[in-house]
């Protein structure tokens, strides 16, 4: 049996043995070095990893691969669209914003340390030398874990399930992911492996955990209990990673989903000194928030979902080259207005980034295509006409644009109604730590904003569509990534690991879950104002 591919940087050929049967086509194709977007784990929960299959009819059909098992019947010929791959370029952001002082007492007195952002999507490394306490070069790429599930959820239940996964998941994030990054971030700079003395890994509990080979599974249920949350210290052989005998620190974090990435963020953005009150908001997969009232530091997670990522929305993708990121919508006629991420490399655009459902929802509600509800709105249904495409499974949705290939990039209603849970379990959030204060989103002195979809917002649209309730965006600071920023000031200062073990064991972490009135905040903010 053979598979003839068509990629978009051209076509390939495999033969398939008696050793592949029964394997689906995404887990042939990841072998073969040619990972699709499985980002749902291959559940067959979203459309990541579709691809058009020939029919023996001549016609074609488009499939989930994680879906079609390799069962010998017949040769197939498949064509792989550009979103459908893992490797597409992302766009990462590497840069922060440092607002605190810190003295230079390295941990070590030579040499090159290495700072990690250790993300539940990409992983960010940073080449520091000791000496100047600079950074010297960065490299950046998606975390290989992906391919096993878009969320830490998946990820920890995976590692519940089946035993075996928990190497793998070590292998994918350590051998996979930061090695190659360490490497040509050390290339960049002109300097040897054989000079890093240290690794600081900074980044949420489950994937610290997952990097350290630590059973993640009793943070997938109540109590949510952690193996551990202080300072750990490594040798980066027991990471797979080299020079074998550099130390490799894994910073402290609060709690089961309050990180190291959000105690990082918390001293380098100055909250922690901050005389508030003040907020600091990165949202990603789980939207994670931390108030300072007072001498009081209360964090929480809220399940945001991966929705500000594109995941399980009709065309969404990932922030990456060819990715629509901003669109605005002429009153009257709705026609949209796009940008797209470095547009010279695409002729079409690949689908949308979170950044612009953000602008969507608000556009949408400010020209009233879209009623207070999230639906299209009765009395503009008929300026919309020409851009309404009719579905088979959800009525009408909004043609933004022509992609590539034959398809139309649309938004949907029920795309929309993922990006209201998604905003809306980010707000609620906010507004319960501030409702233990009775601060109002008014008074707050300054939002510090983190992390790259943050960074890529249009902050008068993330107030408009109710993704920061109640504020203005003059109160916003962007910060940048913070967890990047943290594990770099580690390396170069060695007090701040005794300050980031102070701010997560001092933090009261609220579980929203256990809050009475949480839900009733997320029903109000399921609305768009």
């Amino acid at each position: 049996m053979r598979i003839d591919a068509e990629f978009p940087d051209g076509p390939a050929s495999f033969v398939l043995g008696r050793e592949h049967l029964g394997q689906t086509l995404s887990a042939f194709l990841r072998r073969e070095n040619r990972p699709l977007n499985t980002r749902c784990g291959e559940k067959g929960l979203c459309d990541a990893c579709r691809v058009e299959l020939l029919r023996p009819d001549g016609t074609w059909e488009s499939v989930r691969a994680c879906q079609l098992p390799l069962d010998g019947s017949r040769d197939l010929r498949v064509r792989v669209p550009q979103r459908s791959l893992l490797a597409y370029e992302p766009q990462v952001l590497e840069g922060y914003r440092v607002n605190v002082p810190v003295a230079h007492d390295p941990i070590r007195g030579t040499g090159l340390g290495v700072a990690v952002d250790v993300g539940t999507t990409t992983v960010v490394v940073q080449i520091v030398d000791f000496e100047s306490g600079q950074a010297l070069a960065r490299a950046s790429m998606f975390n290989r874990q992906m391919h096993f599930g878009d969320d830490v959820l998946t990820r920890i239940n995976l590692c519940g399930m089946d035993g075996a996964m928990l190497a793998q998941m070590q292998r994918a994030v350590a051998h996979d992911t930061i090695r190659p990054l360490v490497l040509q971030a050390l290339e960049e700079c002109g300097r040897a492996l054989s000079e890093v003395g240290a690794y600081a890994f900074a980044g949420n509990t489950t994937m610290l955990h997952l990097l350290a080979r630590e059973d993640p599974s009793p943070m997938g249920v109540a109590p949510f209990t952690p193996r551990f949350l202080g300072h750990r210290v490594l040798r980066a052989e027991d990471l797979g990673l080299e020079p074998r005998n550099a130390e490799a620190h894994l910073l402290p974090g609060a709690a089961a989903y309050v990180g190291a990435d959000l105690t990082g963020g918390v001293f380098a953005s100055g909250l922690v000194y901050d005389e508030g009150p003040s907020l600091l908001v990165d949202v990603g997969t789980n939207g994670e928030i931390v108030f300072r009232h007072g001498d009081r530091l209360l964090g929480c997670a809220t399940a945001a979902g991966p929705a500000f990522e594109g995941s399980g929305l009709t065309n969404g993708v990932r922030a990456g080259v060819g990715a629509i990121s901003h669109l605005r919508l002429k009153d009257g006629t709705f026609e949209p207005e796009l940008e797209l991420i470095e547009p010279e490399k695409f002729s079409k655009p690949l689908g949308l980034c979170g950044s612009a459902y953000v602008d969507f929802l608000a556009e949408g509600r400010r020209t009233g295509l879209l009623g207070p509800n999230g639906r299209w709105a009765p009395e503009s249904l008929a300026a919309a006409a020409g851009r309404m495409v009719p579905t088979a499974d959800y009525g009408p949705a909004f043609r933004v644009a022509q992609g590539l290939g034959r398809s139309d990039i649309v938004v949907s209603l029920p795309d929309v109604a993922s990006l209201l849970q998604a905003k809306a379990a980010i707000a609620a959030g906010i507004l319960t730590l501030l409702d233990r204060t009775g601060v109002e989103p008014a008074q707050v002195r300054t939002l510090y904003l983190a992390g790259g979809f943050g960074m890529h917002l249009n902050l008068e649209n993330a107030v408009r569509c109710g993704l920061l309730p109640g504020f203005r965006p003059e109160q916003v600071q962007l910060v940048g990534n913070t967890s990047l920023a943290g594990a770099h000031l580690a390396l170069v200062d060695s007090s701040v690991l005794a300050e980031l073990a102070r701010i997560g064991s001092g933090m009261e972490v609220v579980e929203l879950n256990l809050d009475p009135l949480f839900e009733d905040r997320y029903i109000d903010q399921l609305r768009l104002p």
